[in-house]
């Protein structure tokens, strides 16, 4: 897309918002045509352009993409945690015919994503707690699930537990693939947890980010994968990581 003023939208979608969660704010970026910042508790969350689902702004939903691009067009993928759901429009855009599950716990912020940047086809919202959702996914259902969920600068804990990724191993057929995002800070701790965790569940699992942040010398986004089946050669088993895992 070029630069300039963006492109009118058919209504005003810019401002303040009240949400279930606290407040969320659209804004228009005036360096790019058709882009726009979502921020919720004025954390930057994310960034959509108009008709181009493909531009991934943030580098962890970049390094998100690529992982899952690495794998069989898929049936059904489900992200737990939505936003403005730049990553299922993405996966909407390269894989039209499967079906795309978005959860997301506050229905005001799905209301309003949904009537200012409306969602793809074969893509819906379901307004529910992620756990719960992941509990309540049917067996073998899902080729990719993707958790994306943050309540303020960390991940819910209960979110990264062996009965977590029990659940969500369940609800992926044969060989498919988990992917998080979660922040960590120096000596990986978040990161050291979360593998220890699936290694209990997952045959192969691996990790992504900034050779900083992998070294455990700077803060940063990790993203980290879980499959039986083998991974991309992309991704750090980072061995030399230990950690003990989270229980319920």
């Amino acid at each position: 897309m070029g630069k300039g003023k963006p492109r009118a939208p058919r209504r005003e979608i810019t401002g303040t918002f009240p949400i279930t969660t606290g407040t969320a704010r659209i804004s228009a970026d005036t360096e790019r045509d058709g882009g726009y910042l979502l921020e919720i508790n004025n954390v930057p969350s994310s960034y959509v352009v108009m008709d181009a689902p493909r531009v991934l702004t943030f580098d962890y939903m970049q390094w998100i993409a690529r992982i899952c691009s690495s794998r069989p067009t898929p049936e059904h993928t489900v992200h737990l945690g939505g936003a403005a759901c730049c990553l299922p429009r993405y996966f909407a855009d390269i894989w039209p015919a499967a079906r795309h599950t978005v959860v997301e716990i506050d229905g005001e912020l799905a209301r309003l994503v949904e009537d200012a940047f409306t969602l793809p086809p074969r893509t819906s919202m379901v307004i529910k707690e992620a756990r719960t959702a992941a509990h309540g996914l049917a067996p073998q259902d899902a080729d990719i699930l993707v958790r994306d969920v943050f309540a303020g600068p960390t991940v819910p804990r209960h979110l990264t537990t062996v009965e977590f990724y029990s659940a969500a191993h369940a609800a992926l057929r044969p060989g498919g693939l988990y992917v998080a995002n979660l922040g960590d800070k120096e000596g990986l701790p978040e990161t050291r947890a979360e593998m220890a965790g699936l290694k209990e569940v997952f045959a192969h699992v691996g990790a992504f980010a900034e050779p900083d942040v992998l070294a455990g010398r700077a803060y940063g986004n990790v993203v980290i994968a879980a499959s039986d089946d083998p991974l991309p050669e992309f991704l750090n088993p980072l061995p030399h990581l230990s950690g003990a895992a989270r229980h319920d």
